[in-house]
């Protein structure tokens, strides 16, 4: 399973209709979520209002802050109109130029809701094999182990042999639904193939 984020600065418009149109239209494989830098208290009633016309109802959502959780969580991402508000995402990220829904009338909002779509049904189209095939949030977990084993191992096994036992691992957590765990299951791992010991079920 792959993951791609959406964030804006409040996930009440833009990033929640991204996140809905992508998992009406996306491959089973391939999943979506959302967030916020700095979230609202409820989504904008306009955005709610346009999607239900479009037959999704997103009365029962709420907006959502980014967490570091998201962050590992995703393969890839995609800000909009955050600007130097958006947190940094470790992986492949692109950025969309859409204007703020917030206070804007039913007509323009429609008009904002049609563009998602069809960035979406773009985005869906022509990236899903390179959102498939990126590995930019895998070298990244990966990097982040090997720092946390060379202190312990530089002495007894070779780079090679880390970067293949910190690979494998992490490779079985690749379709975890939850991932912000990951990365200390995975050291517990890593550094019982690299002992020798009995590697314990994750």
């Amino acid at each position: 399973m792959r993951y791609v984020l959406f964030v804006c600065n409040h996930n009440a418009g833009r990033s929640q209709m991204a996140e809905a149109f992508f998992k009406l239209h996306a491959p089973e494989d391939v999943n979506a979520e959302s967030a916020g830098s700095a979230p609202a208290k409820a989504l904008w009633p306009n955005v709610v209002e346009a999607m239900r016309e479009v037959g999704v109802d997103l009365g029962a959502r709420r907006p959502l802050k980014l967490t570091l959780e998201m962050q590992l969580h995703a393969d890839w991402a995609v800000t909009m109109g955050c600007g130097d508000a958006c947190p940094f995402v470790p992986t492949t990220v692109e950025d969309w130029d859409i204007a703020d829904p917030a206070e804007a009338p039913i007509e323009r909002v429609r008009e904002i809701r049609d563009d998602i779509e069809a960035r979406v049904r773009a985005l869906i189209d022509e990236r899903i094999d390179e959102i498939r095939d990126d590995r930019t949030a895998h070298e990244m977990r990966t990097a982040r182990l090997l720092s946390m084993l060379r202190d312990e191992f530089a002495d007894t096994a070779s780079p090679e042999e880390m970067r293949r036992v910190a690979d494998t691992v992490l490779a079985g957590y690749a379709d975890a639904p939850v991932r912000g765990f990951v990365m200390t299951l995975a050291y517990r791992q890593a550094r019982e193939r690299l002992r020798g010991e009995p590697v314990a079920s994750a």
